[in-house]
């Protein structure tokens, strides 16, 4: 794809989502095979890898530190381990890119290393609140330096030793959870992480397939220090951020009938069928298995008269990276669908809440946004340019309500689509999307 910044996407009015696609592999997953893979004793072969440029960003990092990698070709990815001691001090910092996860899962793992390493991104990663992991990062004796706003670059300094932490955290966040397990690998004594609502498990369960002891009670997460990570085979399935916007583009759009094969469907992380379901949309999970500890599933999503609702709470947490599709749906549902408890999208890519409310209101849907959430009547879109200020899952978003607009949407700022989504317009072409790049 074209990495220019003034990328955009042509979206035109009309058609339908159908036949069989599988979406790209799972970010999220993607990054921890890297992040344990380089730090187990042994080979990994990872299948199935993300070859977009967030995960590759973490890839490229651990090469810079001395490990052995090839790939990825074909989504095949082999990783030879250095064990938990074997990592080497970079000369240059390791740039990050647009990736949230790479920086703040790295910061934990980085933190008990005993050396120097310093984290940058682009300017939008570089904006985006860090202090959220280092400050607990501090209460385990880590030492990270950060600009005063609390945000990137990272300068992890060495450290004689971690210690272990019990820790609250006052938000659900997957990635602060993730952040202070892997410092917890390299803490003495027993770290535990508390969550106020349950958010994807991915790291617990690698570390497991791995070989390291996670136990886990209720919404307690607790593992010692000092084990090892023991080499193994990792299948990433596909990504149900990917998939979330054609379950939504195939709910909206008359006449649609889409299979989207092998995606991941890993409890924390299906909230986004859960809420579609709840407005009414016409989703059937086939051919349930296993793969590498994770659920996988083929969808089967027709075209649904979606309607408006209070979105619960506990749902919130398990769909988070997937509101902005979400906001399209509601667009497109007869009546008022009401979201709370979602501040947590304020500092992700974008504000989330802001930009798609900017951008809702643009192609005339009444939306009001709130502190953590919005208020969204449905109704019909009409053209307009819209801007996705850099946020891959805007763009992607905005593409898909073309489905239901009565004229032409033009995204601004489309590249960081490619941190995510690779192919995303040539796959979404074929599907029945009427999309172009310019």
């Amino acid at each position: 794809m074209n990495s220019q910044s003034n990328l955009r996407f042509i979206a035109q009015p009309g058609g339908a989502l159908t036949g069989s696609i599988r979406v790209p592999g799972d970010k999220s997953i993607s990054h921890r095979s890297i992040m344990l893979g380089s730090l187990a004793e042994g080979t990994t072969h990872v299948s199935g890898f993300l070859e977009g440029e967030d995960s590759l960003a973490t890839l490229k990092a651990f090469k810079v530190m001395g490990v052995n990698i090839e790939g990825p070709e074909n989504g095949n990815v082999t990783i030879e381990g250095v064990g938990m001691d074997g990592l080497l001090a970079p000369d240059e910092p390791l740039d990050l890119g647009n990736s949230g996860t790479s920086m703040r899962l790295m910061s934990g793992l980085l933190a008990g290393q005993g050396f120097e390493v310093t984290l940058i991104g682009d300017e939008s990663l570089s904006t985006r609140p860090m202090k959220r992991v280092t400050d607990p990062l501090a209460s385990m004796g880590a030492e990270i330096n950060t600009t005063p706003k609390g945000t990137a670059p990272l300068i992890i300094r060495p450290v004689d030793g971690l210690r272990s932490i019990n820790y609250d955290m006052p938000v659900a966040s997957a990635q602060v959870k993730s952040c202070l397990l892997l410092a917890g690998i390299r803490a003495e004594g027993q770290t535990c992480v508390t969550e106020p609502a349950p958010t994807r498990d991915h790291t617990e369960r690698m570390l497991r397939g791995f070989g390291y002891e996670v136990e886990t009670k209720g919404n307690k997460i607790c593992l010692k220090g000092g084990g090892t990570l023991t080499a193994c085979d990792i299948d990433v399935p596909s990504d149900i951020s990917s998939a979330a916007f054609f379950m939504v583009g195939a709910s909206i759009a008359e006449g649609s009938d889409l299979t989207l094969q092998h995606v991941g469907m890993n409890p924390t992380r299906d909230g986004v069928i859960s809420i579609l379901r709840l407005m009414g949309a016409d989703i059937e999970v086939l051919n349930e298995k296993e793969v590498g500890g994770e659920p996988v599933a083929d969808l089967r999503v027709r075209s649904a008269k979606l309607k408006g609702i209070c979105i619960p709470e506990e749902y919130v947490p398990l769909a988070i990276d997937e509101f902005p599709a979400l906001f399209v749906a509601a667009a497109c549902a007869d009546g008022e669908t009401v979201l709370t408890g979602a501040e947590e999208l304020r500092v992700k890519e974008s504000d989330r809440i802001q930009v798609m409310a900017d951008g809702l209101l643009a192609l005339g849907i009444d939306i009001t946004p709130t502190d953590d959430g919005a208020i969204i009547k449905g109704g019909q879109m009409a053209s307009a340019t819209v801007s996705s200020h850099g946020d891959h899952r805007i763009a992607m978003s905005f593409a898909m309500a073309a489905l239901r607009s009565s004229g032409t949407i033009t995204i601004e700022d489309c590249a960081n689509v490619n941190t995510s989504f690779p192919g995303f317009v040539k796959l979404a072409s074929q599907s029945g999307l009427k999309v172009s790049e310019s």
